[in-house]
């Protein structure tokens, strides 16, 4: 019996060195979690049960559970490398088979999808629709889309305006509207705006204070009219103004626009709509198009925030929807893993979403390799959702997961298991010694 004993503490001590040699051994893998050898003592009964001098029968290895803990995030400056701070697994595909890992070091194939390191298996994650909206509860491979980001046409413009209402009054009898005069207008602002083939152009505004309250604004494209007249010159055609009337608080109350549709009653409303705008260039004196188009609709120009306070007439930076083509310059991960392409027109588009994968029972995966670990029924089913969702934790790009592997310990248990294993080999030689006595008394 004692050799028994004696043979089963050896086999668990030599598992306990098996199990922190592989600790030991991993403590630079990245998103490694380490195990622990866990053990139970044996006892051998008869029908009526255990009596009260029965002596064990040794040690068996009764599991070897992992330690999920958390591990240090330390940064790379590699974009594609990312870590977890919080719960959750990256899920990969490998053709169909999904598998779940905490190592986070990425990087893109040729045909730019996101890869574990030796590329065979894809990052899975949310796509994004024609408009770039996140596509939420279809796992798909996570690609990074390099085309150029095409132009899109203006359509609005906000800003925030206020005209001095110390302003000199601009008689417009004596010195008419022109563009080229600055004494014929207060102030100018301009704003660039995009036609449906990403051509800039510039739409400016003149404000011109005609009376106590009362101000008039003129909205030229590229120095014409909307409908590319000129201002001046041959063929001129007088630009069509919007009166803006303030109170005696300096609120505006209405801003009136003539209806480029004869008989048709002016419009009242803040927003005033450049419809007819024509985009193209004044070329040997005359004006040729550039073949692009306005969008449809035309440009609505909110003049809603203008005021009429005793300070200095200006704009705040404005802001519109239009933009020229963009070529891809970089990409950027946010926490809760939306992946975003960053284009040389000063846009960003959202490309992707990476999702994460959590479980009832951790314990009850199966390692697989490649720090990877693969769903079991014992686990349960993996739930799916975006980082930063629930109890998942955030995406910390450019930065990578240690090992939680604590060396020091490690160490500690090298020695322990070293001892036990000496200490069972003792209890044979011992019951060897034993055995040769009662041999020689016989």
């Amino acid at each position: 019996m004692s050799f028994n004993i004696g043979l089963s503490g050896l086999y668990a001590a030599s598992k306990q060195l098996d199990v922190t040699g592989n600790n030991i051994a991993n403590v630079a893998t990245s998103g490694f979690k380490s195990s622990r050898a866990e053990f139970s003592d044996i006892y051998s009964a008869s029908k009526l049960g255990i009596g009260s001098k029965t002596i064990g029968s040794g040690v068996n290895l009764a599991n070897v559970s992992q330690n999920f803990g958390q591990g240090a995030i330390n940064n790379t400056g590699n974009l594609l490398d990312m870590g977890i701070q919080g719960n959750g697994f990256f899920v990969l595909s490998d053709n169909g088979s999904l598998s779940y890992t905490r190592a986070g070091t990425f990087k893109a194939d040729k045909d730019g999808y996101v890869t574990n390191t030796d590329g065979t298996a894809r990052l899975q994650g949310y796509g994004v629709d024609a408009n770039g909206k996140i596509v939420n509860g279809v796992l798909t491979d996570l690609r990074i889309d390099t085309s150029n980001l095409a132009p899109r046409a203006s359509g609005s413009v906000e800003s925030t305006i206020n005209l001095n209402s110390t302003s000199d009054v601009v008689d417009q009898v004596a010195n008419k509207f022109n563009p080229l005069e600055s004494d014929s207008y207060t102030k100018k602002f301009s704003t660039t705006i995009y036609d449906t083939q990403g051509n800039p152009h510039e739409m400016d505004q003149y404000m011109v204070k005609t009376g106590s309250n009362t101000w008039k604004a003129y909205t030229l494209v590229d120095g014409r009219n909307p409908d590319g007249s000129p201002v001046t010159g041959t063929g001129a055609k007088d630009p069509v103004p919007s009166t803006m009337v303030f109170d005696s608080a300096g609120a505006l109350t209405s801003v009136t626009t003539p209806n480029p549709v004869p008989g048709e009653p002016d419009i009242i409303s803040s927003t005033l709509t450049v419809t007819d705008w024509v985009p193209g260039a004044t070329v040997n004196g005359a004006w040729v198009s550039n073949g692009a188009a306005a969008k449809d609709g035309g440009i609505a120009i909110n003049m809603a925030k203008t005021t009429q306070y005793n300070t200095d007439t200006s704009r705040n930076p404005p802001t519109q929807d239009g933009y020229a083509t963009g070529q891809i310059t970089n990409l950027t991960i946010d926490g809760s893993g939306v992946m975003f392409a960053n284009f040389s027109n000063n846009q960003s588009r959202a490309i992707g979403q990476i999702s994460l994968a959590s479980f009832t029972n951790e314990q009850g995966l199966q390692p697989v390799g490649g720090t990877a670990w693969k769903e079991t029924f014992a686990s349960g089913q993996a739930g799916y959702d975006a980082p930063k969702v629930g109890t998942l934790g955030a995406i910390q790009s450019n930065s990578l997961e240690d090992s939680n592997v604590n060396l020091t310990n490690e160490l500690v248990d090298l020695i322990k298991a070293q001892s036990n294993y000496q200490a069972n080999a003792k209890t044979i030689s011992t019951q060897s010694t034993i055995m040769q006595t009662i041999i020689q008394m016989t």
